[in-house]
């Protein structure tokens, strides 16, 4: 009896517990019902987290491009190289998911990635999961990732990537700048230049896709996908001309190797427009590998007394208030200043009684203190300096551009500010003012910004339209001032006869600036200047100003300041000629002209291409028209001139063949015939003097192929 009472007791209490139990279950079930959360977790928001997948959609950064199109910075596919150390990455022995062997993959990597062997090791045998191989093994490219692949290392993998690439290098580099990613965030952001300046414009916003999956992670049919389209930046068009930014490129590479200046300048640009064609200085930097010693775009940003280009703009002014008599006379050498320091001509001597108009071709600085002081009037001459935009920025779309530094206080300085002295500007604002004398009055405000485009729908976001910022001279005088500074160039006391291009009229003024050092005095020593020339060609009708200083250059003793100054200029001016097709306008061109005339009198020229050498040279020979046969083919693959072009007696035809193609002997050939080869066979060409070919730097015999280089020295027969 006691038994049987005790087990009901028992079996009570555990049915009360049961109820308990149930109820509390039941109370659990309604709250979580009621209210969706456990321990404060919403069950739909973890529920979601589980079963919908979210995929990122890469969006890129937009590009920068020159005027035509060409890419100058870019998004890439670059790749880490990353190593599997942990053994259970293995599940099969025979296929192996991790590095086995150390040693062995060190040996097979270290030659591709750049690295010593022991170096890779060392990383290989760390007590870790997956390891990275620094700054080596990061941005590779596909080809060195095909290369590592083919090496069939286990455990060797890579992670993709992008990174800003761009593909030229060391070109326009502080016009574009440079953009770098933050490891951290992973965001990519502009950090100097236009990739600075327009980050807003080129940034990118990714996109993603999200998706129900099923516990794997596959995406379940009939899924409802949300979907947020990548948003790519806008790619910005600059007036860069990659040709004649090329041009500049390689002549300050050339004037940087032989003379080892401390500082150049250059700049190109359309006096119709404003357009800045090309923008460069040195030192100079590499944005893929971001070497940068000066982080500030000298053409903007560097400002200094420019010296006797600053005498183009008080001559314009004197014209323009017709007070200028090229033929008075005056005495030069030194010129007394009321209270101050007289002012010398750059000789201290001077020339004796000259006309002012010798005046400006030996740059003179007491010529243009007398037009400045007595015949413009010092008050006058400030009012020019506004017109001509020296007392503001120019408002160029690029940062970090400097203003002027005017020093008209004080009455000497005020003279000296017409010869390039006391004052300083930038080289941008003496382009600008150099608008006006080549634009027929017109100064054109300088821009690299062509126009903004979103890629997606090709739609114009932003476009620079060119912009007249005043007319300080009038037409006429524009005119006149562009025919006294060509005499510069052409006359015998000229300080810019280094400056001629056989092919063209060039106006332009020299400039030679003392630099300031410490405690305010100015250095000395024949090489301690910036030495500078402001050219403007073709003088008749004006495409071009180009701008070039050097600072500092190691001179040979025999050399001036003006040897590194018109290498560069000459390069750049007469190769962007030719590549705008500007017809030359010298007296060269005019027996040009009249040779074209002849032609129409001439022998119009057949089709060759297809025929047998031989049989084409001698129906050439035939006509008396000179056959040069290119190559060691029985066939002929191309001529110049071309078909149906008319040629006169004597005249040179060039027949390309297939096979080799040596390198003719052409001493004494006219540089018309020289640029005759170099059209058929794609042949860059250099070249100094006139007349007929003295020399040539690629040897008679020798092979050449589409691009090489030719350099010839032209002379005058006696």
């Amino acid at each position: 009896m006691k038994k049987s009472k005790n087990m009901n007791r028992g079996a009570a209490i555990l049915s009360v517990i049961f109820v308990l139990l149930f109820f509390i279950l039941f109370g659990r079930f309604f709250y979580i019902q009621a209210t969706g959360t456990v321990d404060g977790q919403v069950l739909a928001v973890k529920a979601k987290e589980k079963y919908e997948k979210k995929r990122m959609l890469e969006a890129r950064r937009g590009q920068i491009l020159d005027q035509k199109g060409n890419v100058l910075a870019e998004d890439t596919v670059t790749y880490t190289l990353v190593a599997v150390l942990d053994e259970k990455m293995t599940t099969d022995p025979d296929h192996p998911n991790h590095v086995v062997d150390p040693e062995e993959t060190a040996e097979k990597l270290a030659p591709i990635l750049g690295m010593k062997q022991k170096e890779i090791e060392t990383i290989l045998k760390k007590d870790k999961f997956q390891v990275e191989f620094g700054e080596k093994g990061r941005n590779i490219s596909f080809a060195k990732k095909q290369q590592i692949e083919k090496l069939k290392l286990p455990g060797i993998g890579f992670i993709r990537d992008t990174k800003r690439f761009y593909p030229n290098g060391k070109f326009a580099s502080y016009v574009i700048g440079y953009a770098k990613r933050d490891e951290k965030t992973g965001k990519t952001t502009g950090q100097l230049g236009i990739e600075k300046s327009l980050d807003k414009y080129l940034q990118e916003t990714d996109g993603y896709v999200i998706y129900e999956s099923d516990r794997s992670g596959y995406k379940l049919p009939g899924s409802k996908d949300k979907i947020v389209t990548p948003n790519n930046g806008a790619d910005v068009y600059l007036t860069i001309d990659q040709k004649i930014q090329t041009f500049l490129e390689d002549a300050l590479n050339e004037a940087e190797k032989q003379y080892q200046p401390t500082k150049m300048i250059g700049i190109v640009a359309d006096p119709k427009t404003g357009k800045i064609l090309a923008m460069s200085q040195r030192p100079s930097f590499d944005p893929n590998e971001r070497d940068i010693q000066n982080f500030y775009n000298d053409a903007v940003s560097y400002r200094f007394e420019p010296g006797s280009t600053m005498k183009i703009f008080t001559l314009a002014a004197a014209v323009n208030e017709g007070v200028y008599n090229g033929n008075e006379k005056y005495k030069s050498g030194m010129y007394k200043v009321k209270g101050a320091s007289p002012i010398y001509d750059h000789n201290n001597v001077g020339w004796g009684t000259i006309t002012f108009d010798e005046a400006v071709q030996r740059s003179s600085n007491v010529g243009f203190a007398i037009l400045a002081h007595k015949k413009i009037g010092l008050e006058r001459f400030y009012q020019y300096l506004n017109r001509f935009g020296f007392l503001e920025k120019t408002g160029i779309d690029l940062p970090n551009e400097e203003n002027s530094k005017l020093n008209y206080k004080w009455e000497r300085d005020k003279i000296s500010t017409a010869f390039g002295q006391a004052s300083a500007f930038t080289p941008i604002q003496l382009v600008q003012a150099a608008t006006a004398i080549a634009n027929d009055g017109k100064m054109m405000k300088p821009y690299v910004i062509d126009k903004i485009v979103d890629p997606d729908t090709n739609r114009v976001l932003k476009k620079t339209e060119p912009s007249v910022e005043g007319e300080p001279i009038t037409k006429e005088t524009a005119a006149k001032t562009l025919d006294i500074l060509e005499t510069v160039v052409t006359s015998e006391h000229g300080t810019g006869k280094p400056f001629q291009i056989p092919e063209y009229h060039i106006a332009g003024k020299t400039g030679t600036a003392q630099i300031a050092g410490e405690g305010g005095r100015y250095l000395t020593g024949r090489e301690n200047y910036v030495f500078s020339f402001l050219g403007i060609a073709p003088k008749e009708n004006p495409e071009l100003i180009v701008y070039v200083a050097v600072q500092q250059p190691k001179l040979k003793p025999t050399e001036t300041g003006s040897a590194p100054v018109s290498m560069i200029f000459k390069s750049v001016m007469k190769n962007s000629l030719e590549y705008l097709k500007i017809e030359p306008t010298t007296a060269a061109a005019k027996e040009e002209k009249n040779v074209e005339n002849e032609k129409e009198v001439g022998v119009s020229l057949l089709e060759y291409k297809g025929q047998q050498v031989q049989q084409a040279v001698q129906e050439l020979e035939k006509q008396q028209i000179q056959p040069i046969v290119l190559g060691g083919g029985a066939t002929v693959t191309s001529q110049y001139p071309s078909a149906t072009s008319r040629v006169i007696q004597r005249e040179k035809v060039f027949l390309l063949t297939d096979g080799a193609v040596k390198m003719p002997n052409i001493s004494g050939w006219s540089l018309r015939d020289v640029m005759k080869l170099c059209s058929i066979m794609e042949l860059e060409l250099k070249y100094e003097g006139s007349g007929y070919v003295n020399a040539q730097n690629i040897k008679p015999g020798t092979e050449i192929r589409k691009g090489d280089h030719l350099t010839i020295k032209l002379k005058k027969p006696k």
